[in-house]
C-alpha cells in the first residue's frame, strides 16, 4: 500500500491523503484534520473513522493510520518523523492560528449553495 499526503492552504484545517495500491492507479482519498495528525504524534488521537497514534516502544519511530469506515477497515504505518516533517511544511505554509484567514468563505458559500 502507499500513502501520499497533499496540503493546499486555501484548506487550512485539512490534509488530504492518497491511499493507493503499488502498481495501480487507483487510490482512495480521505481527508483527515491537521490537528488529528499532530496530536497523533504526542499520542493516540481520534474517534469514528480515522484515528492515529505513535509507537509506543520508545525505540520504535512509527506513526499508524487507522481507517475505520463501516465497510472495512484498514492500518497503515508510517515512519513518525515523515509526518513531523510534512506537518512542519504546512505550518510554514499556514501557521497554526491564522487558518481563518486563509478559508475563501465566498468560494466556500457558493460551492454549499450549488450543492443545494
Amino acid at each position: 500500500m502507499t500513502m501520499r499526503l497533499q496540503y493546499e492552504p486555501s484548506d487550512p484545517y485539512a490534509v488530504r491523503a492518497a491511499f493507493g495500491v503499488v502498481g495501480s492507479d487507483e487510490t482512495v482519498e480521505w481527508i483527515i484534520g491537521r490537528d488529528l495528525l499532530a496530536d497523533g504524534l504526542e499520542g493516540p488521537a481520534g474517534e469514528g473513522d480515522v484515528r492515529v497514534w505513535p509507537a509506543e516502544e520508545q525505540d520504535v519511530s512509527d506513526f499508524y493510520i487507522l481507517l475505520n469506515p463501516p465497510d472495512g477497515t484498514a492500518l497503515f504505518k508510517a515512519p513518525a518523523r515523515e509526518i513531523k516533517k510534512f506537518l512542519q511544511e504546512t505550518e510554514a505554509l499556514v501557521p497554526k492560528g491564522v487558518e481563518p484567514g486563509r478559508i475563501d468563505l465566498d468560494a466556500l458559500l457558493a460551492h454549499l449553495i450549488a450543492e443545494g
